[in-house]
């Protein structure tokens, strides 16, 4: 089954001599071709959430599984070729290297995970031409405007063909018509491409994009609309 699943997921951390759980018995599920949003406060475990989702953590409980494989039963290596293949994420800065041009962002992360084919080249640039980018191939970032790069990030993301797509803040460092600009752009692509998405934000005007959203508060999930 293609998407992301959490099954009541608590993770605690240690703070001293008391532990602290920063999400509480959390599910959620999220299929192909769904863009889903969460919102909440600074604090409230929207991070440590994404992070789990992202097999970047491991849950103290529950069970998380993507494209119906259960991520807490993988090893470090396992987890560190999943994420490059399966999971594109999307962070509040574009973080392009600066010394590589629009075209080579994405062939690197497709070197990343082994021989680049010539299939590889040919989505990355159909991706770049698909988010308005198909004349900037050979600029780099520097010539770019910060939504220019940001939509660069958002094919960076899509490029190895990933199914779950998460997004932190992704319209955080952007003016409100660049921030509309690049959610709808990711809206697109998760449609188009049938990915399954989530976006942690704390701008609620991007919230009519998406399929759903949930709310996050002291580490409890609730569905929002």
């Amino acid at each position: 089954m293609t998407g992301l699943q959490l099954r009541n997921v608590t993770k605690s951390f240690k703070e001293g001599d008391t532990t602290v759980d920063a999400l509480k018995n959390v599910s959620l599920s999220v299929e192909a071709g769904d863009f889903i949003a969460i919102i909440g406060p600074s604090g409230s475990g929207k991070s440590t959430l994404l992070s789990i989702a992202g097999a970047l953590l491991q849950p103290s409980k529950g069970e998380v599984s993507i494209n119906g494989k259960n991520i807490e039963k993988m090893n470090e290596k396992e987890l560190s070729s999943f994420r490059l293949t399966d999971i594109g994420f999307i962070l509040q800065t574009s973080n392009l290297i600066p010394y590589l041009n629009v075209l080579d962002q994405l062939i690197l992360v497709c070197k990343m995970k082994g021989k680049v084919t010539s299939k590889d080249i040919d989505l990355a640039k159909t991706l770049l031409k698909d988010l308005g980018l198909g004349e900037k191939l050979n600029k780099f970032p520097d010539e770019l405007s910060g939504g220019e790069r940001q939509r660069v990030a958002i094919a960076r993301a899509f490029v190895n063909n990933s199914n779950i797509i998460l997004a932190d803040e992704p319209t955080a460092s952007l003016d409100s018509n660049r921030a509309f600009e690049v959610v709808k752009q990711i809206r697109k692509e998760v449609k188009e491409r049938n990915k399954a998405a989530v976006m942690v934000t704390h701008d609620e005007r991007m919230l009519e994009f998406c399929d759903k959203v949930y709310r996050m508060a002291d580490g409890v999930l609730t569905l929002e609309k």
